[in-house]
């Protein structure tokens, strides 16, 4: 049977909290064969990055997809949609009227893969270490407004925050304040390689070749205390060179699913499918976006108007159109349009693309033309279509007379360090939400401890307007902050946002939870999966 498109909508920020499903160690099958996820995602132990999965530096969709799978958090997002919900607690919330102070309660009897009990030292411990170590990747952000962080007695912890943070629930959800083992973490360094030691749903072995995990092996949890249900005794994660090889296996039945990342080509051609296929595509709501992000310190781009410039020429429409078709849409700011406190402060300031107001804004700055610049992607991150898309903005931007813009492609272990030491002048990244909120669409990128570790700092946005939004518990009413937030990024363009996706599942029709298996902020939950019986 095909189901073609199951869609599941994002809708976010004004949803009612969902109560995530109530389970334990002795849910879940428990046995069979393990169902095998495909991957494009690549995960590499390199000089610049030895300790790919330890919570306290992990910060792209790939590694948390493995972390989320094996370390517990205090929260977590929900089965469906709204607000986060207790896992390894069994209630948290505000303890004041200013959303400063924040306390959890473990549940009873939590315990480590190895049996060892988890305390409410354990958790400090876990939190205290990435805000300590506060790795390059810029992870430990997500934590600061995090001021000390106290006990009392073996299962009550007390979050003291700096200043409000309506969002820290959320915080909590994420990897980085993932729950680890003390006795395989050092205080105050990280983890080299690819072992993981928490006390989430599955234990993890890594299958290697050299420096690289090929294979991920999620074994059930049997000391897993926690809100999720588990519907499999096993799941293996099985990376692949490119999106080609990874859907050659899934018509083999080599693996029994596959999501990061199909090509616009695979997606379009899995829609097209007949009824009597033995795979379904499901199509689920999405908050990924895309974006050009700039070091405000290169000579080639250091003057405002050159990236207004390039914010005025380059169609979204055509890019969209053109590259992925139905699969994305425009996007006019760092909020994508289905998150509470979205504007449209790009098209607001720019309107419809136009090389005669771009030629102005350059004249007016006397910068010389064409401005020189080169484009840079990453090659094995974010899909095959990477590629075609930085062709055609090259080809905008070439073809308005204004730049002279060659494109380089480079792999993700080499892009990143490069990235994160200031060697590109503008370069093409993607970001898949910690959590599905505003405040982790402005934080991350222009706070002071960013993770693009960009230059650009704006202190109305750092000092006032971030502070300002945190303090509104009803999103609705941080909006005015948040706007102003994005007006001052469409004016000075320290980021320039392209546009937002969907997200896919191909899956065998055997295989049931597809419909849940990610979430909005693309994170894997493989314990939604099971094995059915095909119809």
């Amino acid at each position: 049977m095909n189901r073609k498109t199951l869609v599941l909508p994002a809708v976010v920020g004004l949803l009612a909290p969902v109560l995530a499903a109530c389970g334990g160690a002795d849910s879940g099958s428990g046995g069979g064969d393990a169902i095998v996820v495909g991957t494009t995602d690549r995960f590499t132990a390199t000089k610049d990055a030895p300790a790919p999965l330890d919570p306290a530096y992990a910060y792209d969709v790939g590694t948390w997809n493995i972390l989320r799978q094996t370390v517990q958090t205090l929260m977590i997002q929900p089965k469906g949609e709204g607000e986060p919900v207790p896992e390894a607690a069994q209630s948290c919330g505000f303890t004041d009227s200013g959303n400063e102070r924040y306390a959890c309660k473990l549940r009873s009897d939590l315990k480590f893969s190895d049996g060892n009990a988890v305390t409410a030292e354990d958790v400090k411990f876990s939190i205290d270490r990435a805000r300590s170590i506060k790795a390059d990747s810029g992870v430990f952000a997500l934590l600061s407004t995090i001021d000390t962080i106290e006990t009392q007695g073996d299962n009550e912890v007390i979050f003291h925050l700096k200043t409000a943070d309506a969002t820290f629930p959320f915080k909590l959800s994420t990897p980085v304040a993932g729950i680890v083992n003390p006795d395989d973490y050092e205080k105050d360094k990280l983890r080299e390689g690819f072992s993981v030691d928490g006390s989430g749903p599955y234990t993890l072995k890594a299958e290697t070749d050299g420096d690289e995990m090929t294979k991920a092996v999620f074994t059930k949890n049997p000391h897993y205390k926690g809100a999720l249900e588990v519907n499999n005794g096993e799941v293996d994660m099985v990376s692949y060179e490119d999106a080609d090889d990874m859907g050659t296996a899934l018509e083999k039945g080599d693996i029994d699913l596959m999501t990061r990342s199909m090509s616009p080509e695979q997606i379009q051609k899995l829609s097209e499918a007949t009824a009597d296929s033995d795979i379904d595509l499901i199509e689920l709501g999405g908050l990924e976006i895309r974006y050009l992000a700039f070091n405000t310190n290169a000579p080639e781009v250091k003057t405002k108007a050159v990236r207004q410039a390039m914010a005025q020429v380059i169609d979204r429409d055509h890019l969209v159109s053109e590259v992925y078709g139905s699969q994305a849409e425009p996007l006019y700011s760092l909020v994508p349009a289905s998150i509470t406190g979205h504007s449209n402060s790009f098209f607001n300031k720019y309107g419809d693309p136009s090389v005669s107001k771009a030629k102005e804004l350059l004249a007016k700055a006397d910068i010389t033309t064409p401005v020189k610049l080169t484009l840079n992607y990453t090659t094995d991150h974010y899909g095959p279509a990477t590629k075609d898309e930085f062709e055609l903005l090259r080809k905008q931007l070439n073809d308005s007379g204004l730049f002279d813009v060659t494109v380089k492609g480079t792999a993700w272990d080499t892009f990143v360090p490069a990235e994160r030491k200031g060697e590109y002048e503008v370069w093409g990244m993607g970001w898949f939400p910690d959590f599905p909120d505003a405040d982790n669409y402005v934080a991350p990128f222009l706070d002071k401890d960013n993770f693009l570790n960009s230059p650009y700092r704006n202190s109305d946005i750092i000092n006032d307007l971030i502070p300002q939004s945190r303090r509104e518990a009803d999103r609705l009413s941080a909006g005015k902050s948040l706007t102003e937030i994005q007006d001052i990024v469409a004016d000075d363009v320290p980021v320039l946002p392209l546009w937002q996706g969907k997200q896919y599942v191909a899956a065998s029709t055997d295989i049931t939870g597809t419909a849940y298996v990610l979430n909005s902020s693309a994170t894997v939950q493989l314990w939604e999966l099971g094995r059915g019986v095909s119809s």
